[in-house]
């Protein structure tokens, strides 16, 4: 199953909602699946709008209620109409410091709840450079071993170096790291049905190497998310 993933960041599209998901929800959905990730207020106005395609939060509580002021619970966000939850995003591991175990027990807590959630791992310029890319991975999927089972999850590789930069990995270079995510995966949860997705200053320009030669299942697409026609332009090229 292939996925292309709008991850709005804190940001809304320029072009407003309304417009923004009546394109996205009137395309043909043959390529795969469709998840629009937008800031925690619009969650419900997005589900509400969503035809034919999935909502998903950016993040979540690693608690289902108490007193944590600033924090949603996946039972919330479950309530707002949306299946899906980005976990491990690198801006939540470098700007807010989330670690390993803190994502695990958030993954724990919203598998729990009925979310699908969507596991980034990434790996900054200093490990790329040092050729340590691959153990860094697979240390991120063995953290979480115990937080998965056998429960739906999508892991998104998304190099750190690659993410705002305006430098994405090549098909190449995906394929190679994507290679040895899907063997860490098989080494430490036993499986081979979790589909690994690519996010990294994808555009239209550069998408079309990536799903020839990257290996990839999808995207999680920052930047080029907030244009409906360029988001869709990535969408399409799954088509190959």
């Amino acid at each position: 199953m292939n996925y292309a993933i709008a991850n709005w960041k804190m940001n809304l599209p320029p072009e407003g909602i309304e417009p923004y998901m009546r394109m996205v929800s009137g395309r043909r959905r043959d390529h795969g699946t469709i998840v629009v990730a937008p800031p925690f207020p619009f969650l419900r106005d997005v589900a509400e709008q969503a035809r034919g395609i999935e909502v998903a939060a950016q993040t979540c509580a690693d608690q289902e209620k108490g007193a944590f002021t600033g924090e949603v619970a996946p039972s919330m966000i479950r309530y707002c109409g949306v299946g899906y939850v980005i976990l491990g995003h690198s801006e939540r591991r470098t700007l807010y410091g989330e670690t390993d175990a803190l994502i695990a027990k958030k993954l724990a807590v919203a598998i729990a709840t009925g979310l699908t959630p969507v596991l980034c791992i990434g790996e900054d310029l200093r490990v790329r450079d040092s050729g340590q890319a691959g153990p860094h991975l697979a240390e991120q999927i063995h953290a979480v071993t115990q937080s998965i089972g056998n429960a739906p999850v999508i892991v998104a590789y998304e190099p750190i170096w690659a993410i705002g930069t305006g430098r994405n990995a090549s098909g190449a270079l995906c394929a190679e790291t994507v290679g040895e995510v899907r063997s860490a995966i098989q080494r430490h949860w036993s499986r081979g049905d979790v589909p690994v997705l690519y996010g990294g200053s994808v555009t239209p320009e550069n998408v079309q190497d990536l799903v020839t030669n990257g290996a990839i299942d999808g995207f999680l697409v920052g930047g080029a998310s907030l244009d409906s026609a360029r988001f869709l332009a990535i969408y399409d090229a799954l088509a190959v």
